[in-house]
């Protein structure tokens, strides 16, 4: 069966009684979106303020590939199998954004017999959030155009503005666009442009505010623009835009609890991309499931070069989290791709490319172990095509390397094909937890630390930019100098070029812009040709959706 068609065959249970059975959450505390799904209130969450925290277990994954690694099926996996075992797991995944759904990716909801649900809802607008985010970073800009119109008295030069629109599409036609024609009746004419939701600083404020009250002092830190004097900062406090963009999302900053198919609970929210934002679901979820559970299972956007090591460096800096292992996925077939075998060769055994792919996956070990500080455990998420010979050779080469490895058949047989997982991550977090540290100390230059990412994660021998971009990181170290950075470039690759396969090195990473996102708190380096509105590709997900005449959607994958 498709993964649709196993979702839409589970038997769920309605999300107040689950709740209330495992983890005791009163009804009283929950605000249902029709029976399966629900927000927590934030009274609930800020009376579990004192309860002990739980072990937080990060799953990342090699270098994405056409090929797919599963890193949000192992997780579910990951975390059915732990309440298997009779462990109180919580696990906390990000919100998938339409444009991946309708473009190349396709969901977000795991795959196979490892899946969150309901996943049409989950996949297709689900309770709002990315809404709620796109129409609040959008009340921004018409703010913003508003005020220029009827007589700028706050100087704001349109030449400098630096917010622009957003909508949750891959639609590569409006990366640069012009507003205003048409007369004076609709404003004046400027430059301007579109991002993808998930790439919104908004969005990257809801994942990484505390509450309200730090939601909305984050709304009105955003810098929209520059006065004429190209110096002098425009807020949006200034435009008095921070308690109407807070009233917005004050629905969305609330959790939201669904459950996999095995009726386990999860709390999937916020949904910025990790090559373009920081990749990580909203500290108020992770924070909650701490409180709610004894193990949480969580994930970081695309390979851990990326969504791991903001993880590392932006949120769990930010929020105080102490992630105790990591769990690194990866398949036999990516492996291959990686070691040059063409696609549609994936499914024939290739001991030689699997060997020469081996070098992405150690290199992503060394990072977790070595940069990280934390103990990787490794799961081949399993293909039926995988041969014995690959799997006793995979085996032998992470023993080698001194990390666990696992087989984990969760995709075919749910939280029974991942047991022996399960319980090597948590021996592991039981006996041995790790001590997290940084890739970089928070006192470096932004330049120094775009550095340390690119030579320490990446393998690169240098970085480099134009003398612009240097000025400005310069500038905005003395001005901001704890500041962390969030690189937005190519996932396929720990180089800029996504062709570049395995683990290359001695690379160079070209920082082409810098923008920075001062509501957030850190500023972003783009590097390479990364677009921060993607396009769709040439045969899009979209065109196999379709909706029968009772409403049963097809396609969705």
């Amino acid at each position: 069966m498709s993964d649709i068609e196993i979702a839409r065959a589970a038997r769920l249970e309605p999300i107040t009684t689950l709740a209330a059975e495992r983890l005791g959450i009163p009804a009283s505390a929950m605000d249902p979106y029709g029976h399966y799904k629900a927000k927590l209130s934030l009274d609930y969450i800020r009376a579990m303020a004192d309860r002990p925290d739980g072990k937080l277990i990060l799953v990342t994954a090699i270098s994405p590939t056409p090929a797919g690694e599963g890193k949000t099926t192992t997780t579910v996996g990951l975390g059915d199998a732990l309440n298997l075992l009779g462990k109180k797991t919580v696990i906390c995944l990000r919100e998938p954004s339409l444009g991946p759904c309708f473009g190349m990716k396709g969901g977000a909801a795991g795959g196979g017999y490892a899946q969150v649900v309901p996943m049409e809802d989950i996949n297709l607008h689900f309770t709002g959030d990315f809404h709620a985010v796109g129409v609040a970073h959008n009340l921004l800009a018409a703010l913003i155009d508003n005020h220029i119109t009827q007589g700028n008295p706050l100087g704001i030069d349109p030449r400098r503005i630096q917010w622009k629109r957003v909508v949750d599409m891959n639609d590569r036609a409006l990366r640069k666009i012009v507003i205003g024609l048409g007369g004076t009746p609709n404003g004046y004419p400027r430059e301007d442009g579109f991002d993808i939701v998930v790439a919104s600083e908004v969005m990257a404020i809801l994942c990484l505010a505390k509450g309200l009250r730090d939601l909305k002092e984050r709304l009105g830190r955003i810098i929209i623009g520059y006065q004429g004097d190209g110096m002098t900062p425009v807020y949006a406090r200034d435009l008095n835009a921070q308690g109407a963009m807070a009233a917005l999302l004050k629905e969305a900053i609330k959790p939201n609890l669904v459950q996999t198919l095995e009726n386990n609970l999860a709390l999937i929210h916020g949904g910025p991309f990790a090559n373009i934002a920081h990749g990580c679901n909203t500290v108020m979820a992770t924070r909650t499931a701490l409180k709610l559970a004894d193990y949480v299972v969580t994930e970081a956007g695309f390979g851990a070069d990326l969504g791991a090591e903001k993880f590392i460096d932006i949120k769990s800096r930010m929020a105080g989290l102490q992630p105790a292992a990591v769990v690194l996925v990866a398949t036999i077939r990516a492996l291959k791709y990686h070691g040059g075998l063409a696609k549609d060769r994936l499914h024939v055994e290739d001991l030689n490319a699997l060997k020469a792919g081996f070098s992405n996956l150690e290199k992503h070990v060394f990072n977790i172990k070595e940069h990280y500080g934390l103990p990787c455990v490794v799961a081949i998420n399993h293909f039926t095509l995988d041969t014995a010979s690959e799997i006793d050779w995979l085996f032998q080469a992470c023993e080698a390397l001194g990390v666990k490895v696992v087989v984990a058949r969760h995709w075919a047989e749910g939280g029974q094909g991942a047991l022996d997982l399960a319980r090597v991550v948590q021996q592991q977090v039981d006996t041995a937890p790790g001590q997290h540290h940084y890739v970089y100390d928070e006192t470096l230059s932004l330049w120094d630390k775009i550095h340390a990412i690119a030579t320490k994660i990446y393998g690169a021998s240098s970085i480099t930019a134009d003398a612009k971009v240097k000025e400005q990181l310069s500038l905005w170290s003395s001005q901001y100098p704890l500041y962390p950075v969030c690189m937005a470039k190519t996932q396929m690759s720990f180089s800029t070029d996504p062709l570049e396969r395995g683990a290359p090195k001695d690379h160079q990473v070209h920082i082409r812009e810098v923008r920075l996102a001062n509501g957030a708190g850190f500023v972003v380096a783009v590097a390479g040709d990364i677009m921060t509105m993607p396009g769709l590709p040439r045969v899009p997900a979209a065109e196999a959706i379709d909706v029968d005449d009772d409403g049963n959607i097809t396609g969705l994958f």
